[in-house]
């Protein structure tokens, strides 16, 4: 089979095609044939060394994907050959098989095809994390949605709409003023280089927003700090592009509620990764949800999927297809 491995620890010249043997499933885990694997900015961070660093090098890159099973384990009993599964934590995804344990597995319904399983795995699953646990949107509230034209952002944007809450989405580019605002974003600040926490007060006539949702690094900490209302929330994510420093709690101002989102807090158990799942996939076959793919890559277009990310010049989910 093909894999996209890295050799090295850097830039996109260190990612690879190479050939493999076919991997064999154990007792507990499942061969699959890989329909699509989701390219995140874990794998960005993986690549430049902030993860997985215990594991050996050349290794595959990828954590989500979907596809068909061809074998299980003699001790596997939730799924079969033939069936169609996705996950969203799947070392070595990016392949044309892979073998996982069955416990990481989800079975996709026959109303979302592979490519819109794939999208709403990662991205979707925090965005459901995001708006509805670490802060559940309720009618009335303003969130301040940050690169809201991104998977994540357009993911979050249509949840907090349809639980009743106004997004203020911020945008690098007028280029993608239109795709946040056909979202559901009711306002959208362009900005590239943090200064939108004025236009953020402005639009709420200077008390502020209700909650922040901001994976953009430490140069639009201050920002949302500025930005948030009396007792606001911000949910800060997004490990790759580093934190904002110490923090001196008593330095945090208007009795703000600050924390950092893991994701893996709302799918602690497979049980509770399966019924986030089905949730997500009942959103997307009633209509309340939208997917938007904004990229498929060959295996070997990797190394470009990567650059679009982190240039973010891309728009919605982007996929590799095996």
């Amino acid at each position: 089979m093909k894999a996209l491995v890295m050799n090295g620890i850097g830039e996109v010249d260190v990612l690879e095609l190479v050939s493999r043997p076919d991997p064999v499933p154990g007792p507990t885990e499942v061969l699959i044939q890989v329909a699509a694997a989701g390219v995140n900015f874990m794998d960005i961070g993986v690549r430049r060394g902030s993860a997985w660093t215990e594991m050996p090098l050349p290794r595959v890159l990828g954590v989500e994907g979907s596809g068909v099973v061809l074998a299980v384990g003699e001790r596997v009993s939730d799924f079969r050959a033939g069936q169609r599964v996705a996950w969203v934590y799947g070392p070595g995804s990016y392949a044309q098989k892979v073998v996982l344990p069955a416990t990481s597995l989800v079975q996709v319904p026959d109303t979302i095809d592979d490519l819109t399983a794939t999208a709403v795995m990662m991205q979707g699953l925090t965005a459901s994390h995001f708006t509805t646990d670490f802060y559940s949107v309720k009618s009335g509230d303003v969130a301040l949605v940050h690169a809201a034209a991104g998977g994540l952002g357009l993911l979050m944007t249509q949840i907090i709409k349809f639980q009743g809450g106004r997004v203020i989405g911020r945008v690098s580019s007028t280029e993608k003023i239109s795709v946040a605002q056909q979202a559901g974003a009711d306002h959208v600040i362009v900005d590239a280089e943090g200064n939108f926490a004025e236009e953020a007060l402005r639009l709420t006539d200077g008390e502020g927003v209700h909650v922040v949702y901001d994976g953009s690094g430490p140069k639009t900490f201050q920002g949302s700090l500025k930005a948030l209302r009396r007792s606001g929330t911000f949910c800060w994510y997004g490990p790759v592009l580093g934190g904002p420093g110490p923090i001196d709690i008593m330095s945090l101002p208007k009795s703000i509620k600050l924390g950092y989102a893991v994701f893996f807090d709302h799918i602690a158990t497979p049980d509770a990764f399966r019924s986030r799942s089905a949730r997500l996939f009942d959103w997307i076959a009633t209509g309340k949800l939208k997917v938007t793919i904004g990229g498929k890559y060959a295996l070997s277009e990797a190394a470009r999927a990567h650059t679009d990310i982190e240039n973010r010049s891309s728009i919605g989910k982007l996929l590799l297809i095996p």
